[in-house]
């Protein structure tokens, strides 16, 4: 049995319309699972199911082989990062990064003790006098989340918790949650609709959709082989076409062309799909390998270290990413391909 697991989580606000549908999810001890998906899928829900801020009307939920599913929320040993960092103003950085030992009624002496500890951890050491308007919004979530550590959970949730944090120090702290949870080994959840973010920060990924997880998997096989349309979407394919089953290997367009592939999908008719990047564009078909279709340049965009083409073929529009200098004008003939080892089948 893995350390974390949900089984046929459901949940409903009204009692009609399932917000999560027969949800599954597992995770094995000091994994970073995050939950992947658009406004309304049922990430944060699933945050909330697992924090005790909702029970669900079925399906159970287990930690460490332990049913937690009906216990409420003070009673979990879970640490929890919203994006609103929630510090007390009135209140130094470490007496916020105590304040939970200080509610269990911890002796000082271990609370100094482990406040100490975690403030290390975290890059804090210097800043423990101070109050939260004094830090910048980097330092202010740093705070949140050692807070969250110190009680020294057997989770930690973390719900959007760099939304609030510009580009570049967005970066930087995900990077430092990285470190820190590598460093302590923490069991984590993190919510987020980014989904670079996303595939930097995680193990595994389980995106969402409507209530129900499409794929959960390592971010390099979703980035590589997403497994449903939905999928595809959300992580950045743009071209889509439909397929007929030929061969083993092998497809057909609408217009007839034939169109060969490595994978093989079990149902006879597929949808193919395959990034603006991966598809090669050239002036002459006997310069492209199999897979070439005739087009037209409808759209052209520069995209700085490239241009982005739509080319009109006979199985619709395509993008194409090309970094060749001039590039071609809107309005010339050309010939794409679709590299097989490249095209994935949904």
């Amino acid at each position: 049995m893995s350390f974390v697991d949900l089984e046929n989580i459901r949940v409903s606000y009204d009692g009609k319309n399932n917000i999560l549908k027969e949800l599954n999810l597992s995770m094995e001890k000091g994994e970073l699972i995050s939950l992947l998906g658009p406004s309304g899928c049922g990430k944060t829900t699933t945050l909330r199911v697992i924090a005790g801020l909702i029970e669900p009307i079925d399906g159970t939920f287990t930690v460490g082989e332990t049913n937690l599913t009906k216990v409420p929320v003070h009673k979990r040993n879970f640490g929890m990062v919203f994006q609103s960092y929630a510090l007390f103003p009135h209140l130094t950085v470490k007496e916020n990064v105590g304040f939970g030992l200080k509610l269990r009624k911890e002796k000082k002496e271990v609370i100094e003790k482990k406040v100490q500890a975690i403030l290390a951890a975290t890059d804090l050491s210097d800043y423990a006098e101070r109050y939260p308007k004094q830090l910048s919004g980097g330092q202010r979530q740093r705070v949140a989340l050692a807070r969250a550590l110190v009680i020294e959970p057997q989770l930690l949730l973390l719900d959007e918790p760099l939304s609030n944090l510009d580009a570049k120090l967005r970066l930087s702290m995900r990077i430092e949650i990285k470190r820190i949870q590598r460093k302590l080994g923490i069991t984590t959840v993190f919510v987020t609709h980014d989904q670079e973010e996303c595939f930097s920060i995680s193990d595994k990924v389980a995106v969402m959709n409507n209530g129900v997880i499409e794929q959960y998997d390592s971010p390099e096989e979703i980035y590589k082989n997403p497994k449903t349309e939905f999928v595809a979407r959300f992580i950045g394919f743009e071209n889509f076409f439909a397929l007929t089953k030929q061969g083993t290997h092998s497809y057909i367009t609408s217009d007839g062309t034939l169109i060969e592939t490595v994978h093989s999908a079990d149902k006879q008719q597929a949808t193919g799909t395959i990034r603006p990047d991966d598809i090669l564009l050239s002036a002459h078909d006997q310069e492209l390998p199999s897979n070439s279709l005739a087009g037209t340049i409808r759209v052209r965009t520069f995209l700085g270290k490239s241009y982005q083409y739509e080319v009109e073929t006979a199985i619709g529009k395509l993008l194409v990413n090309d970094v060749q200098v001039p590039g071609y004008q809107v309005g010339e003939n050309v010939f794409v391909a679709i590299p097989k080892e490249k095209l994935i089948l949904v």
